[in-house]
């Protein structure tokens, strides 16, 4: 279990190329909105509180997917969210490179109470680490699920485990 567990290392996977490759920038790394970090390293893990979705160029993604937002623009919102988090992980590594592999994301919603496309919002988020990391170490573990608000008005809010 422990080579397992080895998940940030020196790899030589050039993530900032393929990140503006896909014609995309990072965002300033977040700052927390309450009393915790966004970045916790423990041993070879990194886990990454939730973030919300700020593109590099404007303002926070907000509004409820089924009441004023389409499933696209949470995509949007999500992919965004994937951005932040990069930029957090990038902020406290050095280098985007040193993470080898995405192991588990956990996305929030904002959304109506008969809103059942939860999986096809946090798929912004997923697809991106795909596209960043590769299939075999960007796919990873995933939970997507609806709730009435978050913080900021947000339309999305995702957490992760690298």
């Amino acid at each position: 279990f422990a080579n397992r567990s080895m998940l940030l290392s020196r790899k030589n996977v050039h993530a900032e190329a393929k990140i503006a490759a896909l014609g995309l920038e990072l965002p300033n790394p977040s700052i927390p909105k309450g009393n915790y970090v966004n970045f916790k390293q423990v041993g070879n893990m990194a886990y990454l509180s939730g973030h919300l979705p700020q593109p590099a160029q404007g303002d926070l993604v907000v509004g409820k997917l089924g009441e004023d937002i389409t499933v696209e623009q949470g995509y949007e919102a999500a992919k965004y969210v994937g951005l932040s988090m990069m930029a957090t992980l990038k902020h406290n590594l050095g280098d985007l490179d040193r993470v080898k592999q995405v192991v588990k994301i956990f996305g929030l919603v904002n959304c109506t109470n008969t809103f059942s496309q939860q999986p096809s919002v946090v798929n912004g988020c997923s697809d991106l680490m795909v596209k960043v990391y590769g299939e075999e170490n960007g796919s990873h573990a995933r939970s997507a699920t609806g709730t009435n608000a978050l913080p900021l008005g947000v339309a999305v809010e995702i957490e992760a485990m690298f």
